[in-house]
């Protein structure tokens, strides 16, 4: 029986999700109505699965996403979320089927990248994927920060506020707030309406257990909101009663570093929290050194995130920004032939260009490494002695490397 991929239809797609449960190892307890409502957020243009009879055994969804690149401007995205093979069906190309499919369609929609959050770090280099941002978590021994827990919150440099709210508030303050940290980081993928209902309790899936967090906002001197906190608590207690309670921050965004270490320094000031667990931040993020200690802040996690694929070189190249006025003639190989061409990129701190030449090459790359540098988070030189990226004109890689770097790290706050 063929094994190829095909679209799936409403009647497919309880057994779809059943799939897709599966492959991410947990239970499949979706009741009808939650399927009816994850039909109604889903585009099933964009949802992909292969059948062996009437039983789904592998599944594939994109969707569209902006990315913001360096320099604050957007560019549309092929989001790609709940990718599974089913165990009794791996190693049969199931996934590359499918992966072909989606990036064709998307080059053909005019998606200038592709984007997902990788499980698994050898999977998706081979469809030209590189680790765009990575991602840190800190855990803060907040007795050991050397915050002085009698200050208010924030304190008298602030001159803001923090206020308590609840989910209907987060829904209806998030979205600007979080516009305008997209505005200024790149790495940030847009979250959509139903992003913020997700993330506040609305119509959470079956197999999920919901637990309302504690939700705060800074609002500065002028009363603006510029400054979200998302954190739950557990109930921790060690001998002679003495509180050992973690807080575990969920969402932690902010428009102004201001707004940012009040929003830290009040959740490391709530009664009986003594551990603060950071959630994934940019690995120059600037937490550790908002607290007097430092050293209280234990990195726990350090890893790659965010991946992108580019499917249109010139656009991804001329959408960001550059630091300084340089020619570099780029040989991308790409085995799709997707982005596959020499390309002159002439960049400039006003704008760049980009467009197929027939010049030689100063530098050649593999798509996959083109993803990992685009946001400026990797050196090109690093690639090159790792042997990924080959020097064509002696000085090409000087070049290159002073172009490509941005001046903070990229950083992506949403698992998708």
């Amino acid at each position: 029986m063929s094994l190829d991929p095909r679209t799936v239809t409403v009647s497919d797609f309880p057994d779809w999700l059943r799939a897709v449960s599966t492959g991410f190892l947990r239970p499949y307890v979706a009741t009808e109505e939650e399927v009816a409502v994850r039909l109604t957020h889903t585009d099933l243009a964009r949802v992909q699965g292969v059948f062996d009879g009437d039983r789904c055994v592998a599944t594939f969804r994109s969707f569209a996403q902006d990315l913001t690149v360096v320099g604050g401007a957007t560019v549309p995205a092929d989001a790609i979320t709940a990718v599974t093979v089913s165990p009794t069906h791996r190693r049969r190309g199931l996934l590359g089927r499918m992966m072909a499919v989606d990036l064709a369609a998307a080059k053909e929609r005019g998606d200038v990248v592709a984007s997902l959050i990788a499980a698994e770090y050898p999977i998706y280099g081979r469809y030209g994927f590189g680790p765009a941002a990575w991602s840190t978590e800190w855990e803060i021994d907040v007795p050991r920060s050397g915050l002085d827990p009698r200050r208010p919150v924030p304190d008298e440099a602030d001159g803001g506020r923090i206020d308590l709210v609840d989910g209907d508030a987060v829904r209806k303050l998030g979205p600007e707030l979080h516009g305008r940290l997209a505005a200024r980081q790149h790495g940030v993928v847009s979250r959509d309406a139903r992003w913020w209902q997700r993330s506040t309790g609305v119509d959470v899936p079956a197999h999920e257990t919901w637990t309302e967090p504690f939700y705060a906002v800074h609002r500065s001197v002028g009363g603006e909101v510029d400054g979200l906190i998302a954190y739950r608590a557990d109930d921790h207690w060690g001998d002679a009663k003495q509180p050992l309670n973690k807080a575990t921050v969920s969402d932690l965004i902010a428009a102004t570093p201001a707004a940012e270490r009040a929003l830290w320094r009040f959740v490391c000031s709530v009664d009986w929290i003594t551990t603060v667990r950071s959630g994934y931040r940019a690995p120059d993020d600037l937490l550790p050194f908002f607290l007097p200690d430092p050293r209280a802040a234990r990195v726990v996690t350090q890893a790659d995130f965010l991946w992108l694929r580019l499917l249109d070189v010139p656009r991804a190249l001329e959408a960001r920004t550059w630091s300084a006025d340089a020619s570099l003639v780029l040989e991308v190989h790409d085995a799709t032939g997707l982005a596959e061409g020499r390309f002159l990129l002439e960049a400039a701190p006003a704008g760049a260009s980009c467009a197929p030449t027939t010049r030689s090459a100063d530098l050649a790359l593999d798509v996959r490494e083109l993803g990992t540098l685009y946001l400026g988070d990797e050196s090109v030189a690093r690639l090159t002695a790792l042997g990924r990226v080959q020097e064509l004109r002696p000085g090409a890689v000087a070049v290159a490397d002073a172009l490509f770097r941005a001046p903070r790290r990229a950083w992506c706050p949403d698992v998708f």
